[in-house]
């Protein structure tokens, strides 16, 4: 197996681009991924859900920022919180990942864990069928562009 180099920052995004707000991750993740497209320290992965599988991506990382969008938010609202992993790893799922899930489960295969986690989320305004972005995410997305880099450029100093 060839050794995975370690990346400073990974930026792991998920959301369904087919399903109105909830694109704002992988809309979000393609924003990163052309503003830091000169900086290879820089990781980013971009999927319809979060798997088990990308727990070795983060075990090779020194920080880690998932986003995704968020139903429990306001429409539009802007969140960014640290990520813990969490206590009991019982019961795996094999699809759909969380963010505090994936951080136990990279401690627990890898025995590792990246020295910063965060979770940056959009709160919808609709999860209907549809490409394009209700109002309030499309408010909502320069001050999570601006939030997402300031986040990166602190981790990566």
């Amino acid at each position: 197996m060839i050794a995975q180099p370690k990346s400073r920052v990974l930026i792991l995004a998920c959301g369904n681009t087919l399903r109105s707000d909830d694109g704002v991750g992988p809309w979000l993740a393609g924003w990163a991924e052309q503003h830091f497209a000169s900086h290879p320290e820089i990781r980013i992965i971009s999927r319809q859900q979060w798997t088990p599988d990308i727990a070795e991506d983060i075990a090779h990382s020194d920080s880690v920022l998932f986003v995704d969008c968020s139903v429990s938010s306001a429409p539009g609202y802007v969140r960014l919180i640290r990520v813990e992993p969490s206590v009991q790893t019982e019961g795996l799922a094999t699809h759909h990942q969380g963010a505090s899930q994936l951080l136990a489960l990279t401690r627990d295969l890898y025995n590792s864990q990246p020295a910063k986690a965060a979770l940056l989320t959009i709160g919808v305004g609709s999860t209907d069928l549809g490409e394009t972005f209700s109002e309030p995410a499309l408010r909502a997305i320069p001050f999570a562009c601006a939030l997402l880099e300031c986040t990166i450029v602190e981790w990566s100093q």
